[in-house]
């Protein structure tokens, strides 16, 4: 999920930031620092989104960067337990499936990525046995967050699955929505036979 966050520091502005507005300069900075920065309670800085306060700036002897007290928000991505996201394939290999979510990838064992008995293919495709249901590098899907690991903080772990109804390739999906649809309508039908049946035996009587 993404977030709004306010944050407070201190930014160390160089002095090739000098020409520009305090404000500019400031926000470019922060960019500069927190750009790709990964927290384990903000989670993943995808961008600033704006200033809210400047302080004096200072000088520390030896530096010839200014240092401002700031504080600012920032636009991040937090995966949550349970949260439904959506990506396209980016790898797969013969243990599962790697999913580009934005700003972070997550892995989707092989088993958890279809309700079926999966098979892996050389040229990167895996099958399943009953379904005959194929996913392909490039593919848009839905997947589940079921666990999210920051301990090594540069290389958060993200794990998936696309087991459950709702879940999976958008064209499975949209199979599914049809099926569900088809099944409605034939209810409809039997229930309209069956009003017409109790109707006819009214008049009968």
């Amino acid at each position: 999920m993404f977030y709004r966050t306010e944050l407070k520091d201190h930014i160390r502005v160089p002095p090739r930031f000098f020409d520009m507005d305090v404000n500019e300069s400031v926000i470019k900075a922060i960019k500069q620092k927190y750009d790709g920065f990964i927290d384990p309670e903000i989670g993943i800085v995808v961008d600033v989104f704006g200033l809210k306060e400047i302080k004096e700036g200072k000088i520390i002897p030896g530096d010839g960067a200014a240092y401002y007290e700031a504080i600012f928000e920032v636009i991040t991505f937090k995966p949550e337990l349970q949260e439904v996201l959506p990506g396209n394939i980016k790898d797969i290999a013969d243990f599962g499936a790697f999913i580009a979510l934005g700003p972070l990838d997550g892995m989707i064992h092989i088993s958890q990525t279809m309700d079926d008995f999966v098979s892996f293919a050389k040229d990167k495709v895996l099958t399943g046995k009953e379904s005959n249901r194929a996913l392909k590098v490039g593919d848009i899907c839905l997947a589940r967050v079921i666990a999210v690991s920051f301990k090594d903080v540069t290389n958060p772990k993200l794990g998936l699955t696309m087991r459950q109804q709702g879940l999976g390739k958008l064209e499975w999906i949209e199979e599914e929505h049809k099926k569900e649809d088809s099944k409605k309508e034939d209810s409809k039908k039997e229930d309209k036979k069956e009003d017409k049946k109790e109707g006819k035996k009214e008049n009968k009587k």
